[in-house]
């Protein structure tokens, strides 16, 4: 998700001052392709910039960066948004190959963006704003290499703080480059009275103007403070000659000007902004608590009005922050002249936060007070509803500042550790810590503790965690009954733990193939987690059962559920200066629902958020069921090598640590069999299924995939009878159980078993029970990822030239991949004679080696190959490397010729 107000340019105050001479250098010329400004903070870049823009008819994306787009994913999904935001058409093919982007290799979809400004053909405007924040050498090679390739017609802004290590010195030797620096960017004298007359509305003699300018540089932050001072001689008094006032930093702020703009300002405008600077952002509500008093609406109106580096919020007047310089100046000016009162106001500023639900933003100044005690009431009291929401990383943080003596006397603290840990995956070393705190509890009850009775609550706490724990163990019986003695006592205290609870029982009932109690009991969990305000448990609880609903053809159910959980999450939980909370069952079962639905790049889109769990490291069971749907998009999308890999890393994290998995993941073996029947290899899809069928999952669902699978290999190896036998056991426990989408794959194998054997009105019947049912269910993309044979079939069905929409869109699903247009093409089933494209070959061509044949017979450059197939220029040369040397040519041309000599590649 993009934060859009990223997008939008500053709009100009109208009393600002025009700088004529600066707009002409930014202005579009033959050649040109950057604007390059770099001045000191404070210098009206960002001012300069918008103005410019405000009086320009071309098209313009602007982009305000920050600390948090050093990355380069995140750079240019941001850029690519600016443009998209602005107008741009023709972007969706750049945010696909961000969205399945898994390193820093991003050279397609730069590529996409500059196709899609080359195929606009019109001139646009792209400022990126604060520049400076950027210091990946990756994004700098990246932007350089995007701007060598720019149509005509497109002109960059930078705006930053210091020069960046782009190719300047080339594109100067070329006249591509404007340069605006410091010297220009500094206020001239003539700008310097426009800005005291008209911005300032201060009417001081050119004696004054002139000595300002001088003593400033131009700065305008800094002749803004010094105006408000209200009299040169203030600002001349202890300076004499030609000493300079210097550059706009910290000690420049709080040492010279601030002082002087305090000591001019009436007492009760100083002390306002004294008492408040510990506000992290300021309404009348919080400054009158804070002061004591009830008229601060009126002063802030009128600091407002005094352009006093009040920054509002919104468009009512009701909520603003100060400028961080001028906040951080003040903080240091009230610590200076009076620590003790400093001390009431953040302790009062503190009590607000806290008793108005900005509880992060009140223990963060608890933390830099090193105020332990404090810290340790407030997470005592706030902490769970910290970790259910999402922030058990902060909370984890924020106890480790506490003395480890303090925290081994608190079992509530203690009991913390062990959910932030939990939450954080964290979970091989909470067994000892659970039983620290049982050992805790039971002296506090032994020696009748004055908090015995609340202590003796955490005991149903510790239960539920050591339920989780058993789980992962495999130890149904006590994970269950555990869980079960928690929801029994859960009246009796005062802890909320029934959202946690309930999702417990959910996961068991659906370890347990009981998907009826499990959706009972997981819409208990989203209810429950509502009320108790646990977001993170309801997104969680939310998601499994939508994954529940999609598998037993619940489709639309399964929509409705995930939007309604991440409504409320969204609504109850939005807080920009934090990641959007995000759980791998909801996006994981969006993935899967949209790839069925034949939307792959929606599908991606949910995915992605998934993928730098991935990368960073997870807790085993969201690795297993991420790399699962990452592996079953990259197979229906026929990109078999791919899916190949990421279900291999399922099938080898979900063995090798199976006891640290709270839940019987999805079957990655059988996907990763189909992946190699795909190939035309039912060997080795037999023996990737071994391990499976040998140790049957404790799942049923998991159990019927494997089933399936087996099914599908023995009629790859045209044991059809076999087959049969194996998918008629199935069918009735799937009906009984409502697996409808396996149902609809077993009826499908079925029906294929039995058109082999040349039973073709049996599996006539087969198909069309298939189809009633996956009709239902909304099921597209797995008719696409069937056998050749079957696929045959299905065209061949009277039924799809029936009206009606699913049969119409099926129809052209299928006819799009007979004629290579769909995303996935599937292999036929290894024969026992070697086929015609792989006869005159010593090794057969790659899935990856046919696709770059395809692209270099269509005349596509080594670049636009690896644009198409989203790799990287080197894999693409690697390929064509492999591809060379198993056809035994050294040219492009020499390589089609031989294609087609062994029937590799037909015309």
């Amino acid at each position: 998700m993009l934060l859009t107000t990223k997008f939008l340019r500053p709009t100009p105050d109208s009393r600002a001052v025009r700088r004529h001479r600066l707009d002409a250098l930014l202005e579009p010329e033959q050649g040109k392709k950057l604007n390059l400004i770099v001045a000191p903070a404070g210098f009206g870049k960002t001012t300069l910039v918008s103005q410019w823009c405000a009086r320009n008819s071309t098209s313009t994306a602007w982009l305000s960066l920050d600390e948090h787009d050093d990355q380069p994913v995140q750079f240019w999904q941001y850029v690519i948004g600016a443009f998209k935001h602005a107008g741009l058409m023709g972007l969706e093919d750049s945010e696909k190959q961000l969205a399945r982007q898994q390193g820093d290799d991003l050279n397609a979809a730069i590529t996409g963006l500059v196709n899609a400004l080359a195929e606009d053909r019109n001139p646009w405007h792209l400022v990126l704003d604060d520049y400076h924040v950027i210091s990946n050498d990756g994004i700098h090679r990246q932007l350089a290499w995007c701007m060598d390739y720019l149509p005509p017609g497109i002109l960059v802004t930078i705006a930053s703080r210091t020069e960046p290590p782009l190719p300047l010195a080339r594109w100067r030797v070329r006249r591509q480059v404007q340069d605006i620096h410091p010297g220009l960017m500094a206020f001239s004298e003539d700008e310097c009275r426009a800005f005291f007359q008209n911005t300032m509305a201060m009417n001081l003699s050119e004696q004054e103007i002139r000595t300002i300018c001088r003593r400033t540089e131009g700065w305008v932050a800094a002749m803004q403070l010094s105006a408000l001072a209200g009299k040169t001689e203030a600002l001349e008094s202890g300076h004499s000659g030609h000493e300079r006032i210097g550059t706009p930093d910290g000690a420049l702020i709080s040492d010279y000007v601030l002082t002087e703009v305090l000591h001019q300002l009436p007492d009760e405008l100083t002390g306002f902004l004294l008492d408040t600077a510990y506000c992290p952002r300021l309404s009348s509500s919080l400054c009158n608590a804070v002061r004591q008093r009830d008229d601060s609406q009126d002063i802030l109106t009128r600091l407002l009005s005094l352009n006093l580096f009040l920054i509002p919020l919104d468009k009512h007047n009701q909520w603003f922050r100060y400028h961080d310089l001028f906040r951080e100046a003040l903080l240091q000016r009230i610590e200076s002249i009076d620590p003790e009162r400093a001390a009431v106001l953040q302790s009062r500023t503190i009590d607000w936060l806290l008793s108005h639900g900005q509880v992060q933003e009140g223990i963060a100044q608890i933390v830099s007070q090193n105020d332990t005690d404090r810290l340790a009431r407030v997470l005592a009291e706030h902490g769970n509803n910290l970790i259910h929401g999402g922030y058990h990383l902060p909370v984890l943080a924020w106890l480790d500042t506490i003395p480890p003596r303090q925290l081994a006397e608190s079992p509530q603290l203690q009991m913390l550790r062990i959910w932030g840990l939990f939450f954080a995956n964290r979970v091989e070393g909470l067994a000892p810590l659970l039983t620290e705190v049982e050992d805790l509890l039971d002296r506090r009850v032994a020696d009748s503790h004055p908090d015995a009775e609340g202590a003796l609550a955490i005991h149903s706490e510790i239960s539920l965690v050591r339920s989780y724990l058993a789980r992962s163990r495999n130890d149904e019986k006590n994970a269950s009954d555990l869980t079960r003695q928690v929801l029994k006592d859960i009246d009796q205290i005062q802890i909320p733990l029934k959202s946690v609870t309930y999702y417990g029982l959910g996961l068991d009932y659906f370890g347990k193939g009981e998907l009826n109690d499990a959706e009972e009991a997981l819409e208990s969990a989203v209810h429950y987690g509502q009320i108790e305000r646990k977001a993170s448990t309801a997104l969680s609880s939310g998601g499994l059962l939508a994954w529940i609903q999609y598998n037993r053809g619940d489709t639309e159910l399964a929509l409705k559920t995930t939007t309604r959980v991440r409504n409320w999450v969204d609504e109850h939980f939005a807080d920009p200066s934090q990641p959007r909370l995000i759980s791998c069952w909801q996006n994981s079962a969006l993935t899967e629902i949209y790839r069925e639905r034949n939307e792959p790049e929606l599908a991606a889109s949910y995915l992605s958020p998934l993928l730098e769990h991935v990368e960073k490291g997870t807790e085993p069971g969201q690795h297993v069921v991420i790399q699962y749907v990452r592996g079953h998009l990259a197979f229906s999308q026929g990109k078999l090598e791919e899916a190949i890999e990421l279900l291999g890393d399922a099938v080898a994290v979900g063995s090798k640590r199976r006891d640290h998995i709270l839940f019987d993941p999805p079957a990655a073996s059988a996907l990763l069999a189909r992946c190699y029947l795909a190939l035309g290899l039912a060997d080795k899809a037999m023996t990737t299924l071994k391990a499976a069928l040998e140790t049957p999952a404790t799942n049923p669902l998991n159990r019927e995939q494997n089933q399936i699978a087996l099914a599908r290999v023995q009629v790859a190896l045209k044991d059809y009878q076999k087959a049969q036998e194996t998918l008629s056991a199935l069918v009735p426990v799937a009906e009984h159980n409502a697996h409808n989408r396996h149902l609809v794959e077993i009826l499908l194998v079925y029906a294929d078993a039995l058109a082999q054997e040349d039973r073709t009105e049996e599996a006539a019947v087969m198909l069309e029970r298939a189809l009633d049912r996956a009709e239902n269910a909304g099921f597209l993309k797995l008719f696409a990822e069937e056998s050749p044979s079957l696929r045959a079939m299905l065209l061949d069905c009277p039924r799809l030239r029936t009206p009606g929409r699913w049969n119409r869109e099926l129809l052209t699903m299928l006819k799009d991949q007979l004629s290579g247009n769909a995303d996935i093409v599937l292999s036929k089933p290894q024969s026992d004679q070697p086929s015609e494209t792989t006869a005159g070959l010593a090794e057969p061509l790659s899935q990856r080696e046919q696709e770059v044949l395809l692209l270099i017979n269509q005349g596509l450059a080594n670049k636009d190959i690896a644009t198409r197939m989203a790799v990287a220029p080197a894999t693409v040369k690697a390929h064509i490397r492999n591809l060379y040397g198993k056809l035994g040519v050294s040219r492009r041309t020499e390589a089609l010729a031989r294609a087609r000599e062994l029937k590799v590649l037909r015309e």
